[in-house]
């Protein structure tokens, strides 16, 4: 069966478009969706009111209360220098902070190779590859997250295996640990790291790999030189994405973590239903909130950094 071409006119014709479209056609100007700001301002306008409604308005609420005094309902910052003098708070931080960069590091450093093998592959494997790379998504967290202790446990597949082939010979102690914490939080946003790096790689331009190495360059001077500057963009979004990810799971340092090895998202949980101390819960969530637009300002201002030294180099040159 033969394909009907339609060219634009006709499509405007068939549409019933506005005489002022098929006018923007047919002197080749890219016609507007709306013919308004005001049209698409009032599309957006339901949707920018349910999310203030549910989200903007309850988390400012929840914000404010970190700001205010216990007496006389003042506006004060004791309540953030109360939780970053004590100690416990303070290792809390740290230990989120430290995980969620490690998190973050080496997701990347995994996934530039697992996106660089997949992009290599033929079109129908490489399918059926990313749908093996998005299946762990599809599961729950709270079950990726229980088959870790059948895998970290003491009589897991993995203590087995260390004492089969001689590394201990008591069981090693994995689980509630900074260790299970980190495999964990890789496991569980990896993907998320492979799929954006994917994406970056097949917008790359398929004659920049092989024009810098017919130029003389080694394998690290490409991939430092060449595709990090090209895929900045999908490492600046799947970055962001596995750390504040990272940052704010729950159910991950809550299983495999336990309550002697605390993260600020466990800890938060543990300020409201034990204490119920909301100020504080208030002050770790407005924490939370900074470093994960840090984050990603963070990752921005890198990349744009790195590609702004790149012409200055060429031109020096």
């Amino acid at each position: 069966m033969a394909r009907a071409d339609i060219s634009l006119q006709g499509l405007a014709w068939i549409l019933g478009s506005s005489p002022r479209m098929t006018a923007q056609l047919d002197t080749g100007e890219d016609p507007t969706m709306f013919q308004n700001r005001a049209e698409a301002l009032a599309l957006a306008l339901p949707a920018a009111i349910f999310a203030a409604a549910v989200f903007l308005v309850p988390v400012l609420i929840l914000l404010s209360d970190g700001f205010r005094t216990p007496v006389g309902g003042g506006w004060s910052l004791s309540a953030y220098t109360e939780f970053f003098s004590s100690p416990l708070n303070q290792t809390v931080f740290l230990r989120t902070l430290r995980l969620g960069a490690i998190v973050t590091v080496v997701s990347a450093v995994i996934g530039y190779a697992a996106a660089f093998a997949i992009v290599s592959l033929e079109p129908s494997t490489k399918g059926k590859i990313t749908g093996l790379v998005v299946l762990p998504l599809m599961i729950s967290p709270v079950a990726r997250t229980y088959a870790w202790i059948v895998i970290l446990g003491r009589t897991g597949i993995v203590n087995q295996a260390f004492q089969a082939i001689g590394i201990s010979d008591a069981p090693l102690r994995i689980l509630f640990s900074e260790t299970a914490i980190f495999i964990g939080l890789l496991q569980l946003f990896l993907p998320l790291m492979i799929i954006s790096l994917i994406s970056a790689l097949e917008n790359m331009p398929r004659d920049a790999i092989p024009a810098a190495r017919v130029l003389g360059a080694n394998w690290f001077q490409v991939f430092w030189k060449v595709v990090l500057p090209l895929t900045r963009e999908g490492l600046v979004i799947g970055g962001t994405l596995v750390f504040t990810g990272s940052l704010t799971a729950y159910i991950t340092p809550a299983i495999l973590g336990g309550s002697k090895v605390l993260m600020l998202e466990t800890l938060m949980y543990q300020q409201v239903s034990v204490s119920g101390n909301f100020v504080s819960a208030s002050v770790i969530a407005f924490i939370l909130i900074v470093m994960s637009f840090a984050a990603n300002i963070l990752l921005k201002r890198l990349a744009t950094a790195r590609n702004r030294r790149a012409p200055g180099r060429s031109a020096s040159a």
